[in-house]
């Protein structure tokens, strides 16, 4: 009996490249302009706000399938300049190119079976299987890094980020650590896959002999029962299951297929003490890190099939002047698009105006069109496109929020005391370039009460200057200063109970709704009126 050490997968000639050491070009991160090469980023706390605004909720939509990258730490971190927000967008820009796009997800699809030849490997029972999974892993790895760098080299790239990595994944093919990296693992896989030898198996004693040329017995015990043929053979077919762990017997045949091989199975042994810390950080922290680009424009696809539009919002850091157009709460968006259709707003400021007072009936998607507010410029913070047409916006420090919350019986103060003791928090670390977003604070006491103090917050951030959304059932508010603006939500001329979730600039008036229902159900004082003189003159005939 003859066998074959087998080889798992192809192997393709080394490239010829000239070896050099490496002095790797200027390549920090494909995520952050100035993060430092190794940088590893762990931060897992959401900020405050996320439940309030729904990020929460997005950022699990964003992530979901792409766990084993760990990507909600990077949608944690806000970027604080322009410049880094358009090395960001420059990425976006060369990963809509679908062809680009294509070359790193195939990239993360090899560094993905890496990764399981490694796991595989370390769950393992006998060494030299161990050695043989890393082998396959490191030649995945080479595989893919040529690969990666070859499709680089015939993409029209444009951005910062991807030229500077491309330069640095060329030169570090041609250094000196990989090509000997590469040309010992060919060489091992080759020599490897050149290996043969003998079994002899005499009841429970096997023999293993090196492969001398010996004849193959199969075609002459198929040409002796030739002639017993008599026509067409059934073939019957059976699937062997295949289990990476060998048994007892594989594993001691070969121990003495190692022997019959001993500088070939010594070279293994050397080339595993030797690579094993192969995987070049960089290019670790770059398999990660793309797939923030790649999660995020996966996400926007679903909506982009509903006509739902995405921008790459131009970022301001000292004018307040802002607007979006198109622009939709992309949490909620998610959940009901593939029922119904996705109402789209917009905004402006103009100077002198901050505050964007939001009034309107219940329902009407106020509280919505707020947390849409804050989920543009989170996004946007983060380098990413934002849902909507055409967008402005602002690059704060600081996003703020003040939502109602249920009462706290565990912190032994009131409801009441709770929203002033939050906002008087939040005041207090604001800045002229934070954004606060506020939502119908204070119901738990009187109107007289919510007023009074709803005026007192609003005159402290009048004076800080800051951007500020705050829905209100305080009419008065939309009026307050000439740095507010009344945005209204609206309802369908011909029935008024009807919704229309559009959210428009016009001044606020709290009976404009009621009396429209009224004309509706004829509840007006002369429609009572009128019909009750009708009854009683019906009364009054029978």
């Amino acid at each position: 009996m003859t066998g074959v050490f087998h080889r798992t997968d192809d192997m393709t000639s080394p490239l010829s490249y000239p070896q050099a050491e490496f002095d790797p070009p200027r390549f920090r991160s494909i995520l952050f302009q100035e993060a430092p090469i190794a940088q590893e980023v762990t931060v897992t706390e959401e900020p405050d706000f996320f439940s309030d605004l729904n990020l929460d909720q997005l950022l699990d939509s964003i992530v979901q399938g792409s766990e084993e990258y760990d990507l909600k730490p990077f949608f944690n971190i806000q970027l604080r300049s322009i410049d880094a927000i358009a090395y960001r967008h420059e990425a976006f820009r060369d990963l809509e190119n679908h062809g680009l796009l294509d070359c790193v997800q195939s990239f993360a699809a090899a560094m993905r079976s890496m990764r399981g030849h490694l796991a595989q490997a370390k769950k393992l029972h006998y060494k030299r299987q161990q050695d043989r999974w890393f082998l396959d892993a490191v030649n995945i790895y080479c595989d893919a890094v040529r690969k990666l760098a070859g499709d680089l080299t015939y993409s029209q790239l444009c951005s910062h980020a991807f030229v500077a990595f491309r330069e640095y994944l060329i030169s570090y093919t041609v250094s000196a650590a990989f090509t000997s990296l590469a040309a010992d693992t060919t060489g091992l896989q080759s020599d490897l896959a050149k290996i043969r030898y003998s079994l002899h198996i005499e009841g429970k004693r096997v023999t293993v002999s090196s492969y001398d040329s010996e004849p193959d017995y199969g075609a002459d015990v198929l040409q002796t029962f030739e002639k017993f043929r008599q026509g067409a053979i059934k073939r019957y077919r059976f699937n062997k299951r295949a289990y990476p762990e060998m048994n007892h017997v594989e594993a001691a045949i070969l121990d003495l297929v190692a022997k019959l091989h001993s500088d070939v199975f010594t070279r293994l042994e050397e080339y595993c003490r030797r690579y094993g810390d192969y995987l070049d950080e960089t290019i670790r922290i770059f398999d990660r890190e793309v797939q923030f680009y790649i999660a995020f424009l996966q996400y926007t696809r679903r909506f982009r099939t509903k006509n739902l539009s995405f921008c790459y919002p131009e970022i301001t850091a000292r004018s307040k002047e802002i607007y979006a157009h198109g622009a939709f709460d992309l949490a909620l968006a998610n959940r009901v698009a593939q029922e119904t259709s996705v109402v789209t707003n917009e905004f402006y400021l103009n100077d002198p105006e901050r505050i964007i007072v939001v009034s309107g009936p219940n329902q009407g998607g106020k509280t919505t069109f707020a947390r849409m507010f804050g989920q543009l410029h989170y996004l946007a913070n983060l380098g990413c496109l934002v849902p909507g047409t055409e967008a402005k916006l602002f690059l704060y420090d600081r996003l703020l929020t003040h939502f109602e919350k249920e009462e706290n019986i565990g912190t032994l103060t009131g409801k009441l005391e709770d929203d002033l003791l939050r906002i008087h928090r939040i005041l207090e670390s604001a800045t002229p370039d934070s954004i606060l977003i506020m939502n119908e604070s204070f119901l738990s006491t009187t109107v007289e009460d919510a007023l009074f103090l709803s005026k007192q917050i609003m005159e402290r951030v009048v004076a800080s200057d800051m951007l500020c959304v705050t829905v209100t059932f305080l009419d008065e508010l939309a009026s307050f200063s000439d740095s507010t603006v009344s945005m209204v939500s609206t309802v369908e001329p011909s029935d008024p109970a009807l919704r229309t979730f559009k959210i428009v600039r016009k001044p606020a008036d709290g009976l404009a709704h009621a009396v429209a229902i009224a004309e509706k159900y004829r509840l007006r004082y002369s429609d009572i009126k009128t019909r009750i003189t009708e009854r009683t003159k019906e009364s009054v005939a029978s």
